[in-house]
């Protein structure tokens, strides 16, 4: 049977009770009975009206399309690249630009994790080889994102500062083509605040999301503390109205998470969440994962975000897929001590629903 179950008030009615649980999907072979879509790190968007998914399966990438974003659950999964020597294919990201599907994923054994690049015109094949995304020092990359802002394109991921794991660092840099960057990279935030070093070795922001807000302000949603934990949450930073998106002191990050599922690291005023633990590594369902395609201001929109049910030890292996919403949420002011520039700043934020 195939299940789709969400956390919140959004859960589908079963055998007669209300079920909270995540998204459950057929498995992709007839004798392999059914197969729950767990793992991380969701990547949707909508195109034409199809919403289209990507996840690392199989040493690869494979894509589903549905109609609804329910119905990715019971989508047949095609595989349109395999790996044949990086090693470990990591979060693919897909976005639709210039007319053609674009999937960025991480790849490599452990230190050699760089990012990754395929395309095609078609949402579920056509895809050829995999381009490595050169980007600024050639360090170790994850978790990486095209967007375009104010008419320049730009690429933001989670990286190391050096050649060792010592903190994972969020960057963003200008690029010149979907595969090629221009300039330096920029340090844009690092996981120095002590609700986003509740559990570390190393300390981790990662899983970056751009989005606008209603007056165009750039926000990148990120994931902080250890993914292998349930102190594992989303956070935000909020670049300053006029600011550039290099500077790091026009970066405001919010104090404390937004979405999680431990008390002591949320930001004062959002509350910890009632169904799952660990929530982290989100999408938003944008048209075409395109930030300009931002919805307006006090309209839910969907959101895609892993976590593990309230309940269940916490563990990788325990992580699915969860259908959420958020929201703007209006004079939102973020706080900052002994860094340059203004300690406050007041703008739109974001709240999280299961």
């Amino acid at each position: 049977m195939v299940r789709i179950r969400r956390s919140g008030v959004a859960a589908l009615l079963l055998a007669g009770a209300l079920a909270l649980v995540p998204v459950v999907v057929a498995a992709p072979s007839a004798s392999a009975g059914a197969t729950a879509l767990g793992g991380a790190d969701p990547s949707v968007i909508k195109v034409n009206g199809v919403y289209v998914a990507a996840k690392s399966v199989d040493g690869g990438v494979a894509i589903r399309t549905a109609s609804t974003l329910d119905g990715i659950a019971s989508a047949p999964r095609k595989q349109v690249w395999k790996d044949t020597g990086l090693g470990e294919v990591w979060a693919p990201e897909i976005v639709f630009q210039d007319g053609r599907y674009h999937v960025y994923f991480s790849a490599g054994t452990g230190a050699a994790h760089r990012m990754y690049h395929i395309d095609s015109a078609t949402a579920d094949s056509g895809y050829g080889a995999a381009v490595k995304v050169a980007l600024p020092d050639d360090r170790w990359a994850i978790d990486g994102v095209p967007f375009t802002f104010q008419g320049q394109r730009w690429f933001v991921w989670s990286g190391w500062a050096g050649t060792t794991n010592v903190e994972q660092n969020l960057y963003i840099a200008r690029m010149a083509s979907p595969t090629a960057a221009t300039g330096a990279r920029y340090v844009i935030s690092q996981p120095r605040e002590a609700w986003e070093r509740v559990v570390g070795n190393p300390y981790i922001n990662e899983a970056p999301e751009p989005i606008l807000d209603p007056r165009g302000q750039l926000h990148v949603v990120y994931s902080a503390n250890g993914s292998w934990s349930s102190k594992y949450c989303l956070a935000e930073l909020r670049l300053r109205a006029g600011g550039d998106p290099t500077y790091v002191w026009d970066w405001y990050k919010s104090n404390g998470c937004l979405f999680g599922s431990y008390a002591p690291s949320m930001m004062a005023g959002w509350d910890t969440t009632l169904n799952v633990d660990g929530p982290g590594h989100h999408t938003f369902v944008l048209e075409r994962g395109d930030i300009a395609a931002s919805p307006p201001s006090g309209n839910r929109f969907p959101t895609m975000f892993h976590a593990v049910a309230k309940g269940t030890p916490y563990s990788w292996s325990a992580r699915y897929w969860y259908i959420g919403s958020a929201v703007w949420w209006g004079s939102v002011t973020y706080r900052r001590s002994n860094v340059p520039g203004a300690t406050t700043d007041t703008g739109f934020g974001l709240k999280f629903f299961e």
